[in-house]
């Protein structure tokens, strides 16, 4: 049995309409797509032409180039395990700005493998804060604190020694590629001692006073700390970066941290010096300060 459909009623004028307004539609996606189309073809050819930062840089005897300024961008110079926003409740007068952002850990597998005495002194360094905390008397941060600071710092790298600078105390650091005598005394950065292990540099570092920390929350390590520091180049912009800690003094075990370093690519990009001796009297000298005030 045939059925009979049948179809709603239009006249010629609605059919003509609906199909001006299909029309227009196609007319406008496809100017969509044009648009696009182009935008990312100009964004390409000003990425090829106009960004040399983006292109392979040369090598340097044969090595990867590290020269630049970089920066660690997380909140490891505030804690280097996960931890939650918190207030600051020592600077109330300054409500939300003083307050430790919220961050995950760089430690691999998540937390430090404190012995439980060196646990205690932790807590205690961390109850103390920030008067205690090195960063606040403006001494020099140590390794491997001072690479991810929230402040960048520079590589200089030629056919020999490398040189790192950092802005906070003026501190900076040779990476000796050849000599690796010991220091006659420990000092706040130790010595730094590079090699290559393929397209991977490789820097040892011994010798700290063993007085410096490794975050604000009071983590810290003993003059007996070796730090073994690798920096792989993953892109002309972008080096990932890792630090094993071995202090049997202080640690149950060897632990490791990581994170992606990002190469400042500013034309006109440059270290700041922070030289902030003369920002610490209030704390250092306070009890000179108020007797003289009497």
């Amino acid at each position: 049995m045939k059925r009979d459909v049948r179809w709603p009623a239009c006249d010629d004028k609605a059919v003509s309409g609906l199909m001006r307004h299909r029309h227009k539609r196609w007319v406008r996606v496809l100017t969509i797509a044009a648009t696009v189309a182009l935008a990312v073809g100009v964004a390409r050819a000003q990425v090829k032409t106009e960004d040399p930062s983006l292109r392979e840089r040369p090598r340097i005897s044969g090595h990867p180039n590290f020269n630049g300024i970089w920066q660690a961008m997380n909140t490891a110079y505030w804690n280097l395990e996960g931890h939650s926003a918190e207030a600051l409740g020592n600077f109330w007068q300054l409500g939300a700005i003083a307050a430790i952002p919220a961050g995950q850990s760089v430690v691999r597998g998540g937390t430090i493998p404190y012995k439980p005495e060196a646990l205690a002194r932790r807590d205690e360094n961390r109850a103390k804060w920030p008067a205690t905390d090195p960063e606040a008397r403006c001494y020099m941060l140590g390794v491997p604190r001072v690479t991810y600071h929230n402040m960048p710092f520079q590589i200089f790298q030629a056919d020999g020694d490398l040189l790192m600078v950092y802005p906070f105390a003026a501190a900076n650091r040779i990476i000796s590629m050849t000599d690796r005598t010991e220091l006659p005394v420990d000092s706040w950065m130790g010595k730094s001692m590079g090699a290559w292990e393929g397209d991977v540099l490789v820097i040892t570092t011994k010798w700290q006073n063993g007085q410096s920390w490794l975050d604000r929350a009071g983590n810290y390590a003993s003059s007996k700390l070796t730090v073994t520091e690798r920096f792989r180049l993953l892109s002309p912009n972008h080096l990932w970066y890792e630090a094993t800690l071995d202090d049997p003094q202080t640690f149950t075990r060897p632990w490791t941290i990581e994170m992606p370093l990002y190469r400042m690519i500013d034309q006109q990009a440059q270290l700041l010096e922070h030289k902030c001796v003369t920002f610490t009297d209030g704390l250092l000298y306070q009890d000179l300060i108020k007797k003289d005030t009497k």
